[in-house]
């Protein structure tokens, strides 16, 4: 396994603090993307590929996703969780605008994620959106998703699980913002092989893929400080990064 190295340098890194986000160029190479895209996975296994699946692991690894991460966090990264975001043209549809941290609480709270997109990705074909400097905010409030042409929606419960054993039931669904105002959406242009580093804190979502033939495929990577604690039970086994 490859070290995580520095890859951001100060400006980028003092625009992810300021606005909550960065997109960053060149984190992957075309050959990098084809082999995940085009990889048969060797089996279903949820939120935890990266501990199954050999291509899942090789991006969350990665020493620019990775050494991005443990640029900003100051400190070894663990995975949380990956995720293939594969949409469709005609009408793929994405996920609501929302903080990630009401999905995965954590103390202290570190959360961030590293969006690899693996097409080229933009407003027309479903590309990610964020709310500049919306981290700064706190949790904000929020509703399920009411807008299900756009984006799915979903109700779960969760064990969850407090680092004195404490244990108890949280429900949670495909959150929406209360009251985003849409002019504060900025939807970004990622072309394939570039990456978005973005807190757990920010608002974020995409919109449903509206072109005809463009698939929007991205690999997103959630990682936490390793001294931060995760509630939910299913993701406490994180994976630390090794130097």
């Amino acid at each position: 396994m490859s070290a995580p190295v520095s890859i951001l340098t100060p400006e980028q890194v003092a625009h992810f603090h300021a606005q909550g986000y960065v997109v960053v160029p060149d984190l992957l190479t075309a050959e990098e993307t084809q082999a995940f895209v085009h990889h048969t996975p060797e089996g279903a296994f949820g939120l935890q590929g990266h501990r199954h699946d050999p291509q899942y692991r090789y991006l969350a690894t990665h020493p620019k996703a990775a050494g991005g991460a443990r640029q900003i966090l100051q400190g070894r990264p663990r995975i949380v969780q990956t995720m293939y975001l594969d949409k469709p043209p005609r009408g793929g549809k994405g996920i609501a605008l929302h903080q990630d941290s009401h999905y995965l609480p954590n103390e202290p709270n570190t959360l961030m994620a590293c969006w690899l997109a693996l097409s080229d990705t933009g407003p027309d074909n479903g590309g990610l959106c964020v709310v500049p400097g919306s981290h700064l905010q706190g949790l904000r409030s929020a509703h399920r998703t009411r807008n299900e042409a756009d984006h799915v929606s979903w109700v779960n419960d969760h064990l969850m699980r407090d680092r004195d054993g404490r244990e108890w039931t949280q429900t949670m669904y495909s959150f929406e913002i209360d009251d985003l105002d849409p002019a504060e959406i900025v939807r970004l242009t990622v072309p394939c092989g570039a990456g978005v580093f973005f807190s757990g804190m920010v608002i974020h979502g995409s919109f449903a893929n509206e072109s005809a033939d463009r698939p929007r495929r991205a690999f997103a990577v959630h990682y936490v400080h390793e001294d931060t604690w995760l509630f939910r039970a299913d993701v406490q086994e994180t994976m630390l990064v090794e130097e």
